[in-house]
């Protein structure tokens, strides 16, 4: 995160990260995370908001993507 403003921090467009986790957009690295649920959270957040979008968890160390899904709704609770 970024100390000053308390926001994530972008990681560098010419780099991958070694370490963290990075939330990627529509095959574009945006945001950087210390923890996956951090990721995650900010992704489904995301992935509920504009449905189209490709979001997924970039693992640094496990060199991996997770692709955030939109949830069923008929699965979610009501409220």
């Amino acid at each position: 995160m970024n100390g000053k403003s308390g926001t994530p921090a972008s990681p560098r467009a010419d780099a991958m990260p070694t370490e963290g986790y990075v939330l990627s957009v529509d095959g574009k690295l945006k945001a950087e995370f210390k923890a996956s649920e951090d990721a995650m959270a900010a992704g489904l957040k995301l992935k509920q908001a504009y449905p189209v979008l490709q979001v997924q968890v970039f693992d640094a160390a496990a060199r991996s993507y997770t692709s955030i899904l939109q949830p069923d709704p008929a699965t979610l609770p009501e409220k």
